[in-house]
């Protein structure tokens, strides 16, 4: 199971629409390893003033890494946690995440990040069973 949903957010989505913050909120509470590492490049990107900040540190165990790919691999997570940082973002080989500022996204650099080209680049037999 991807997110550890309380009752009430159930309930509430049951009956229709829920709040993005509630949702991020209920992210944040269940993936506290993708949390931060998506919520550290988003204020990287945001502290570096550029357009592109990156975290490439593998997780420490099994159970990190399957909430990073948790996260990323939904489209609704992944979407509500690039509302919510006002960023894009983008991933390699289980642990290598980037957050794009949206203006960057169709540039140069984030073409490159995730193009073929670069998943061939940034592969290594230590990485191969991540």
């Amino acid at each position: 199971m991807s997110l550890d949903v309380p009752t009430a957010l159930l309930e509430r989505a049951e009956a229709g629409p829920v709040d993005d913050a509630e949702f991020v909120a209920c992210v944040r509470n269940s993936l506290p390893y993708a949390w931060q590492v998506i919520s550290g490049v988003a204020a990287d990107l945001q502290a570096g003033g550029g357009d592109f900040a990156e975290h490439g540190v593998a997780p420490p165990s099994e159970a990190e890494r399957g909430q990073l790919l948790r996260a990323l691999a939904s489209d609704a997570i992944r979407g509500g946690l690039e509302r919510h940082f006002g960023v894009a973002l983008a991933f390699q080989n289980c642990h290598r995440v980037a957050a794009f500022a949206p203006s960057a996204v169709g540039g140069e650099r984030y073409c490159a990040f995730v193009s073929p080209r670069g998943q061939l680049l940034n592969q290594s037999p230590e990485l191969r069973d991540c």
